[in-house]
């Protein structure tokens, strides 16, 4: 078993920042791709960022600037650094990654409970 677990929520001004971490632990493997998801209340829930193993980023449109995604591959763990936040980044925050679980041939995706993020004006 697999779990990841998500830290760093919280409440914050518009304009200041957050850091969000997620640590993967149990029967790992390897760890591919690393992706942070949030949802609104109401809303889809959207891909926010991603890296790969070797550390290639994406971010979507509406944070690119402002959120910066990286990893930690040793202690597997995922870190979300979140500057000049706005009220609509306001969402539970999810960890997701594709991990290979040990003696396993193929990874799948694990998601974490989520973190609350709450940006007011």
């Amino acid at each position: 078993q697999v779990q990841l677990v998500e830290s760093g929520g919280g409440l914050v001004q518009a304009g200041g920042s957050l850091r969000l971490s997620c640590a993967a632990s149990g029967s790992i493997g390897s760890i591919n791709a690393m992706n942070w998801y949030r949802q609104a209340p109401g809303k889809q829930r959207e891909l926010v960022a991603t890296i790969t193993s070797t550390g290639r980023t994406d971010y979507t449109d509406s944070v690119k600037g402002r959120f910066t995604v990286s990893r930690d591959n040793a202690k597997n763990t995922m870190f979300l650094q979140m500057n000049s936040l706005k009220p609509e980044d306001t969402a539970v925050y999810y960890c997701n990654a594709e991990v290979r679980q040990r003696d396993y041939v193929f990874a799948r995706p694990y998601w974490g409970q989520g973190t609350q993020v709450t940006v007011s004006s």
